[in-house]
């Protein structure tokens, strides 16, 4: 017979205290799931804090969730910066002394010709996408490291994108340097995963391919619209919150801790026909 452990909790984050950067889209289903597996704190760090795409009306969603015991915490911080990150975590040590789980999900994009891009905008996407995201794990590392063990350890989940291991969006809609960002995050996500694996903490990035979000519909309509590319999506539709809440809660969680190093897609298989839609 199999020598399984519990399984009613294989997939549990009881107790568990959380980092998500970026408060709208994939970093809200992110932390909605954390509160909904059990988590008792998820902290969500945004630039923008006021507004109806801020920071404070994420919160307040958050914990208005029924059934949840836990609670959620807004930080505003730009995480695109070394200033802005020392700051967000000088203010988390402030609220909690260490974290279980830190998801690097804030990330910018620019979309255009090939030979008009703007120098500003790879700059832009280099910050967030790359440096951002190296610096906030360096800096993070001794909270993750009161928490990780050898049978549990901490976690880090970079999210990435599809765009990040195909060709995707060239021409008029190019995207080249958001793709090479996200190669980029693919890689970090690997090096961390050895430098930071005998100090048990695990690292892997998710790749996501079109969710609904205020990141992709720009492109997501000017390819077509979500009908379109919905039925170009082997599954037939595109991404929806339990998608990205589910891969989430799988490698924070007991189920996911040898993971280490990967980078996962959660497209529906849509990449492995881009070679024969010429819209994408």
């Amino acid at each position: 017979m199999s020598d399984l452990s519990d399984m009613s909790k294989l997939f549990r984050l009881d107790g568990k205290v959380a980092l998500v950067t970026g408060s709208r889209g994939l970093g809200l289903h992110a932390a909605t799931a954390f509160l909904k597996a059990g988590a008792s704190k998820v902290i969500l760090a945004a630039r923008k804090a006021e507004g109806p795409q801020g920071l404070d009306q994420a919160v307040k969603r958050l914990n208005e969730l029924p059934g949840v015991q836990g609670s959620a915490v807004g930080i505003s911080a730009n995480v695109a910066t070394l200033d802005g990150i020392e700051s967000l975590l000088k203010q988390i040590g402030e609220i909690v002394d260490r974290l279980d789980i830190l998801v690097a999900n804030a990330g910018t994009t620019w979309g255009g010709p090939f030979e008009p891009t703007p120098d500003w905008s790879s700059q832009k996407i280099l910050d967030l996408n790359v440096r951002g995201v190296f610096n906030l794990v360096r800096l993070a590392v001794p909270l993750l490291e009161k928490s990780g063990s050898r049978s549990d350890p901490s976690r880090i989940v970079i999210v990435s994108s599809v765009a990040g291991t195909n060709v995707t969006h060239t021409g008029d809609h190019g995207t080249i340097m958001y793709s090479a960002s996200k190669a980029a995050a693919h890689h970090l996500a690997r090096n961390f995963a050895v430098e930071l694996g005998p100090r048990n903490i695990t690292s892997n990035a998710v790749a996501p391919g079109f969710f609904p979000t205020r990141l992709a519909n720009g492109l997501i309509q000017e390819l077509g619209g979500q009908e379109a590319l919905e039925r170009e999506n082997p599954r037939l539709r595109l991404g929806v919150p339990d998608d990205i809440g589910g891969v989430m809660v799988f490698l924070c969680s007991r189920a996911g801790s040898y993971v280490n190093g990967e980078d996962i897609a959660v497209d529906g298989g849509a990449r492995w026909k881009q070679g024969t839609n010429h819209k994408l």
